[in-house]
Order: C-alpha cells, then sequence, then structure tokens
C-alpha cells in the first residue's frame, strides 16, 4: 500500500540513494581527497557560513508555505520570523534567535486561538 498518494516507491528509493551518493560524494570530496592538507584561508572563512546558510534554506518553507495552514502564510509564523532574525541579530545568538522566535509563534497562536 503506497502512504503517499500520486508518489511511485521506485521513484522515491531512487531519490533517496541519489541524494545519498551525493552527499557522499561532497563529504569524500573534502575528507577523503583533501584529507590532510591544509585549506586556503579565504576557503576557511567561506565554510565558516555554511551553518548560517543551512538554517534559513531549512525555515523559510515552513514560514512561507507552512503545512498547518494549508500554504497559505499567515500573521503568528510571520511575526515569529521576525522575531527570530531580530533577536538573531542584536543578541548575535542562535539559540537567543531560535528561543525568540519558538516563543512569540507559541504565544501567538495560544492568543489567536
Amino acid at each position: 500500500m503506497n502512504a503517499t498518494p500520486g508518489l511511485d516507491p521506485v521513484t522515491v528509493w531512487i531519490v533517496i540513494i541519489g541524494m545519498a551518493v551525493g552527499s557522499f560524494a561532497l563529504r569524500f570530496v573534502f575528507l577523503g581527497i583533501i584529507g590532510d592538507r591544509p585549506l586556503p584561508p579565504w576557503l576557511l572563512r567561506h565554510l565558516r557560513y555554511t551553518a548560517v546558510a543551512i538554517l534559513p534554506a531549512l525555515v523559510v518553507p515552513l514560514v512561507v508555505w507552512p503545512a498547518a495552514t494549508g500554504g497559505e502564510p499567515d500573521v503568528p509564523r510571520l511575526v515569529a520570523a521576525l522575531a527570530t532574525v531580530v533577536a538573531g541579530v542584536l543578541t548575535r545568538s542562535v539559540i537567543a534567535g531560535i528561543l525568540a522566535g519558538a516563543v512569540t509563534l507559541f504565544a501567538l497562536l495560544y492568543l489567536l486561538v
């Protein structure tokens, strides 16, 4: 039985295997080929921003097209995203930003229900 209508299980497995191979290949380039050689300073500077770039890429779709509202943006999520950005910029702390966004989101959802 297919749990997700419209998706062929073979296609899903091809995508999963393709992503696994791609992830392994990317890691192998840095760990296997480059290994213990020193990296140039400009590359190290760019690699420091990888985590900062990944977090917004994961969160933005959840704010702009939230599944909880059927894909329609809503005020609590947009305000929580704004609170997260403001707290993160002012405190320069990821944890403070995440906490500010979570508290704002849950408070607004509680108040608007």
